[in-house]
């Protein structure tokens, strides 16, 4: 089980450090115009689109860097819940902008995510 917690986190870290640090640093126009799957900054400000983007980034290093360095291990479960709910949040986005393929790719990520809350306040917790 912890094997594949770190996986799990360890991939998600991966997928949110490389979309996280690129939203504050490309334009939301450009953004949109790489495809269906990033039209949904039409509906945010481009400072809105940042703020998301440093949550990310800021989420992925929870995800990891508390539990290998050793310092306050209850931010992993904590940033994964962060992103559950900003997951939940971006499927809604979509579910509104009739984006029914890419809601489901979201829910799979809360589901990841959730994976990563119940193990880590659950069976495998740095709390121990």
């Amino acid at each position: 089980m912890n094997v594949a917690l770190w996986i799990v986190a360890g991939l998600l870290a991966t997928a949110y450090l490389l979309g996280g640090v690129f939203k504050p640093a490309v334009p939301k126009e450009r953004i949109a115009a790489a495809g269906a799957g990033g039209r949904w900054v039409e509906d945010f400000s481009a400072g809105g689109v940042r703020a998301i983007g440093v949550v990310e980034v800021l989420a992925a290093l929870g995800l990891v860097l508390p539990a290998v360095l050793g310092v306050a291990p209850v931010f992993v479960p904590l940033a994964a819940l962060g992103l559950v709910l900003l997951m939940a949040g971006a499927a809604l986005v979509r579910w509104r902008r009739r984006e029914y393929r890419l809601v489901a790719v979201d829910v799979v990520y809360v589901l990841l995510a959730a994976f990563v809350v119940w193990g880590r306040f659950g069976p495998e917790s740095f709390l121990d």
